[in-house]
């Protein structure tokens, strides 16, 4: 009898589990019925119709501030004050139509043929530098970028070189220093912290100040002191992207990789900082109103003081606020939370730069800093996909770090062209001159960078997590200057360009102040490669 009610039971226990496996399909199968929003503006097209809505409305607006420029230029709407758009200096002639299309044309173009770069010197060249190719890479474009009207490439090229120093931050320092400070050990950085603190701070300003003296006294330019100050924070800064890679690949100890990448992150920083008082004494100088300030060292010291501690509590708040946002969005399994953890990262890594920078004229670069830091403290075990974020990032870097070098080699490369091209003597040589100055100034830095590790050994071994002869060796050779080094001087280059361009300056003055700057990023650009 109990053999024979075995199958009636196995057969209940069958049709029952068939039964909850129905009622598990149904039941998963009825979200189904239900699309989210996304689902419905692509299963509508809707997305397209708003796009196209979008590209009306402009193009009607563009009719009628046309109209009305037209209107004032014909002299019936008064005001009828008008500036060349030429550059001074250059080749260019002003646009024969509007080229703004073909600006999204040379980072890519530049970004497609990094590529092959990139495969290039893994596969066969190893021993040559990734960022120090793309820059030859952008010599190259502008090299041969001598005006409009050539072929697309030279057309987009032009644009770029007319882009605005302050923008030149706002796109590639947030997410940039963002990267670096949420891909950092903090367990490490914070045993280091004290450490990093002295690399950061009197290192730098000790090798801004002796860099400036070699500036002064050496370089054959008869620059001022607060030129040579802005000259020397820009090279006291340090770039960690190619040494951590040979790190890498070498298996570098952690409290070497540390003391490299912290260093870095904490120079980015203080060497913006000491940019942002010193360029600005610079700009004093022109004595164009509204353009720089008088700082006395008192002031110097309070404006340091109000950049370092107002960017630190505004990215705080952005930082908490984005731990907050992905605390709600909380949903491991949903794909699309993921995807909007990711988004809030960049958008708070970008608004905190522009609110601290734009709006509280404190410092950008340290409330980018800070506001990573606290994401990655705070919110790492809360991110539903911690690798889609990091490789998010990662390549975010990437593209920054190549486009940026790709424009400082596209400057440099049109600084050589429009020298090259122009018959008679212009200020915008470089010159072999110039070149054997390159190679004493390189000298130089590494001189001065042993001395000031070397003479801060003793106490940087003994707080922390403490360092060794090998290590500090190796620390001397490591301060190699990128992309921060890069942005501060194009944007120095773009700022004093644009100035004059839009005050009709003295030519013979701003010719002047045109060749410091032309000759600050020759050097900044050739110590990259």
């Amino acid at each position: 009898m109990a053999r024979s009610c075995c199958p009636s039971r196995l057969t209940r226990s069958r049709h029952s589990t068939r039964e909850k496996q129905r009622i598990v399909t149904v039941s998963f199968s009825k979200p189904k019925s239900t699309s989210s929003l996304r689902d419905k503006f692509e299963a509508t097209n809707l997305d397209i119709c708003l796009i196209g809505v979008v590209l009306a409305l402009y193009n009607n607006s563009s009719h009628v501030v046309d109209a009305a420029s037209d209107f004032n230029n014909s002299g019936l709407g008064g005001n009828n004050t008008s500036h060349s758009n030429a550059t001074y200096g250059s080749s260019f002639v002003d646009a024969p139509e509007d080229l703004s299309p073909y600006a999204i044309l040379f980072p890519w173009f530049v970004q497609i043929l990094a590529v092959f770069i990139y495969y290039v010197t893994t596969r066969y060249f190893r021993a040559l530098p990734y960022t120090a190719l793309v820059f030859i890479l952008g010599m190259v474009v502008g090299y041969f970028t001598t005006g409009y009207g050539v072929n697309a490439i030279s057309d987009s090229a032009s644009l770029w070189l007319k882009i605005n120093g302050q923008v030149i931050l706002l796109i590639f320092l947030p997410g940039l220093i963002f990267l670096d400070s949420f891909t950092i050990n903090v367990h490490l950085f914070f045993q280091a912290f004290w450490q990093l603190i002295i690399f950061a701070f009197p290192m730098v300003l000790g090798g801004t100040a002796l860099t400036a003296v070699f500036a002064k006294y050496v370089l054959p330019y008869e620059w001022s002191w607060n030129f040579c100050m802005t000259f020397g924070a820009i090279l006291s800064g340090t770039d960690p992207v190619a040494v951590a890679g040979l790190l890498n690949a070498l298996g570098a100890p952690p409290r070497l990789h540390m003391h490299v990448s912290g260093e870095s992150l904490l120079n980015d920083g203080s060497t913006v900082l000491l940019f942002q008082i010193f360029s600005s004494l610079y700009y004093y100088e022109f004595g164009i109103p509204h353009f720089g300030d008088d700082i006395s060292w008192g002031d110097g010291i309070k404006i340091f003081l109000r950049l370092a501690l107002g960017g630190a509590a505004i990215g705080l708040a952005f930082g908490f606020g984005t731990v907050l946002l992905i605390y709600l969005l909380n949903r491991r399994l949903s794909a699309e939370e993921n995807v909007i953890q990711v988004v809030s990262t960049i958008c708070s890594a970008y608004l905190a730069y522009f609110a601290s920078e734009i709006l509280c004229n404190s410092s950008g670069i340290i409330s980018s800093l800070v506001c990573g830091l606290t994401v990655k403290v705070l919110g790492q075990t809360l991110i539903n996909d911690y690798d889609l974020t990091l490789h998010f990032w990662q390549v975010t870097g990437q593209l920054l770090n190549t486009l940026l070098f790709a424009l400082g080699g596209l400057l440099w490369g049109n600084i050589v062209s429009v020298n090259l091209f122009t018959t008679t003597e212009d200020v915008y040589s470089f010159g072999a001159k110039g070149c054997g100055y390159l190679v004493l100034l390189y000298a130089y830095l590494i001189g001065i960078r042993f001395v000031l590790v070397f003479v801060l050994y003793p106490l940087i071994a003994r707080i922390g997590i403490g360092a060794n002869l090998s290590e500090a060796v190796f620390m001397s050779y490591a301060g190699i200057r990128g992309a921060v080094g890069i942005a501060m001087s194009l944007s120095l280059r773009a700022n004093v360009f644009a100035v004059f361009k839009a005050t009709q300056y003295e030519p013979a003055k701003y010719a002047s102040y045109r060749n410091d700057v032309v000759h600050l990023f020759g050097f900044v650009g050739e110590l990259t490669i």
